[in-house]
């Protein structure tokens, strides 16, 4: 039995021994599969090895163009959005990092206890140091139901904001500079609220309050809004950027608007 299914296979592929494109070849498979079905069967029976290989190598082949695919679609996405980039809410007592008239505006919207977000702490202070007092950078919250600290350190950062904006960010610096000991918690805030000279009186009557749960409320809608659903995400004068990406991926963007005319440094 398996030598007349050797024979017929052979005969199948006999047809086949041509130089043709990858799309005539499929072609012509699914001519033959369709007037036998069977050759399939037959196949995988006598070279079960191989079918497997080819199963594997056509996973890894349709993986590979999904990936292509899906990054053709961001960099439309991202092309269109230098025409109509996202527009963040800069509130009036809004904490700004930099020149607050500066041309480039950084929005981070992060999370505290993600280590993602050290990375992007990391590229936030390269790109400061880059531009200078061309670049502002605003701090939005989004911290993520999985990370049991996040919230909690975004709760600080508000309530310190209420003091100083100067001091919020000290808080937002200690906190990224010795990260792994967030597992803490509270008294790892405590502590380095202390270091930076916050109220700490004012500070447990502000901690849970409205104002400042309604801060990280907006922030969290306005991060879904923009379909940011993982931390860190960026936007540089509204162009959008979801992940920890190096600074050289920002700087592109930033020649990338200057090419277009839609900033001067």
């Amino acid at each position: 039995m398996k030598l007349i299914k050797l024979t017929t296979i052979s005969i199948a592929l006999m047809g086949l021994a041509s130089c043709m494109s990858d799309s005539q070849l499929k072609d012509k498979m699914t001519k033959l599969m369709k007037e036998n079905p069977k050759i399939l069967v037959e196949a995988i029976e006598a070279n079960p090895a191989d079918f497997v290989e080819a199963i594997q190598k056509a996973a890894k082949n349709a993986q590979e163009d999904l990936k292509k695919k899906r990054a053709l679609e961001e960099k439309k996405k991202l092309a269109e959005t230098f025409d109509k980039p996202l527009v963040p809410n800069i509130r009036a007592d809004e904490a700004i990092r930099g020149n607050k008239n500066a041309p480039l505006t950084l929005v981070e919207y992060s999370d505290f206890e993600c280590p993602f977000c050290k990375r992007g702490f990391d590229t936030v202070q390269a790109l400061r140091a880059k531009y200078g007092n061309k670049i502002r950078f605003v701090y939005k919250h989004l911290p993520l139901s999985f990370h049991k600290q996040a919230k909690v350190g975004a709760q600080y950062f508000e309530a310190i904001r209420l003091q100083s904006a100067e001091k919020a960010f000290k808080f937002h610096d200690a906190i990224f500079d010795d990260q792994r000991a967030i597992k803490n918690g509270t008294p790892f805030f405590k502590r380095l609220a202390k270091s930076v000279g916050a109220d700490m009186k004012k500070l447990a009557s502000d901690l849970n309050s409205k104002t400042v749960n309604n801060r990280i409320e907006e922030d969290l809608k306005e991060a879904a809004g923009f379909g940011m659903q993982g931390t860190p995400g960026f936007l540089i004068n509204g162009v959008p950027v979801k992940g920890a990406y190096p600074p050289d991926h920002f700087v592109g963007i930033v020649d990338e608007l200057i090419k277009r005319g839609k900033v001067k440094l």
